[in-house]
């Protein structure tokens, strides 16, 4: 039975990755939904109670760590300083330093037991494309998200702590769903090869694939799901 963590998981990419995971030799504590706990990942002390009440929950013991909670907010550059460096500062908090925590807590638990462990966190395309002029915060908090990912693979791995990536592109959650709305859908599609946005079930497919049955030679790598908007 593998004991997992999925933060955000109420909604968008987040519930269909709790969908996915909803298997017979799964247990998964979501967060964010009624079943699961309640989290302000802008309340720094949100992410050590959720790992705390997390790991009671599953009985002392956590094998998956799936960081999927973050925020889409505008941030105007003309805003008056305080407000964008708030913003700037909320942004970071949400998308990368509260998954930075609970990353940090499922390492240290993983070297305590011995047992190793899979992180799998949900970044963006943004974090190699970038974004709008009004989303600084956002691409920088996503690519901060992968070269996480990325120095816990190689840190860790002898000890078989394992760490992946998804960078999804458009996807049609919530959020996605007001930005193309806001920014001209027809001429955001056209950016896009595939034709269309990604549907959050692909996100979860891959989130799946990652957090169950990935080989361990494939620890520290970031998957793209963006139609072929954008290719490294």
């Amino acid at each position: 039975m593998t004991h997992i963590l999925l933060t955000g998981s109420s909604r968008g990419i987040g519930a269909a990755i709790a969908a996915a995971l909803d298997r017979p030799d799964v247990r998964c504590v979501g967060h964010g939904t009624a079943s699961g706990f309640r989290a302000d990942f802008a309340d720094p002390a949100a992410p050590l109670d959720l790992w705390t009440k997390a790991l009671d929950r599953l009985d002392g013991r956590i094998d998956v760590l799936i960081n999927n909670a973050g925020v889409f907010e505008d941030n105007p550059l003309d805003q008056v300083h305080d407000a964008w460096t708030a913003s700037w500062e909320r942004t970071m908090r949400i998308n990368l330093t509260a998954a930075a925590e609970l990353c940090r807590l499922a390492v240290l638990h993983w070297q305590e037991r011995g047992t190793g462990g899979r992180v799998v966190n949900i970044a963006s395309r943004a974090a190699y494309r970038g974004d709008s002029p009004a989303h600084w915060h956002y691409a920088a908090s996503k690519a901060g998200m992968v070269a996480m990912t990325k120095t816990i693979a190689r840190g860790y791995a002898r000890e078989g702590i394992l760490a992946f990536a998804i960078c999804p592109g458009f996807t049609m959650t919530g959020m996605a769903d007001d930005y193309l709305a806001s920014r001209g859908g027809d001429k955001l599609l056209a950016d896009i090869p595939l034709g269309r946005v990604a549907e959050p079930a692909e996100v979860a497919e891959a989130a799946r694939f990652l957090a169950l049955e990935a080989p361990p030679s494939m620890t520290g790598a970031v998957i793209d799901i963006n139609g072929a908007s954008y290719v490294r």
